[in-house]
């Protein structure tokens, strides 16, 4: 049987999953992209994977940087998964009015998120379109407990109650 690229979408598209944004400093420039592929790998060491497009512009950017943040969303900052996700194209800074700090590897944390997971890279490995990507986490922290996570299930935006 021969799957075709828009049925796997559809049907992948039922899994409900979190919505992060991956950033990350490459050459001194602050970059981030929107991801919903992110998954915890091992608790001893502590490792997480995500898997970026290879057409993306940050996909090449990311081995250069050596290290990444994942930024879990609040249902509050759909406009940020919006932002990475493309928006940010039109944008001469996708930073601006974002606050961000630095964590232990230096890549820019978005403020207010639900959590940050801040990653040096340890591995990656070809995945048909996708690279994956996993990283030894550094640093890690809780940033808005009172929140709900921001989800994405069968094309649309919705929050766990």
């Amino acid at each position: 049987m021969v799957v075709s690229a828009n049925t796997f979408r559809s049907v992948m598209g039922h899994f409900a999953t979190g919505v992060t944004v991956v950033t990350l400093n490459c050459d001194g420039v602050d970059h981030g992209m929107t991801v919903n592929s992110f998954a915890s790998v091992s608790l001893d060491p502590p490792l997480v994977l995500f898997n970026a497009d290879e057409e993306t512009n940050t996909h090449d950017m990311i081995p250069q940087a050596g290290n990444f943040a994942v930024n879990i969303l609040t249902q509050k900052q759909e406009w940020l998964s919006n932002r990475f996700a493309g928006e940010h194209h039109k944008m001469d800074d996708p930073f601006e009015d974002v606050p961000v700090f630095r964590a232990a590897t230096g890549a820019p944390v978005l403020e207010d998120t639900l959590a940050y997971i801040d990653c040096t890279l340890e591995e990656s490995y070809p995945g048909g379109d996708h690279t994956i990507y996993i990283g030894h986490v550094e640093d890690l922290g809780l940033q808005q407990s009172e929140e709900n996570p921001l989800t994405f299930y069968t094309g649309s935006y919705g929050s766990i109650d």
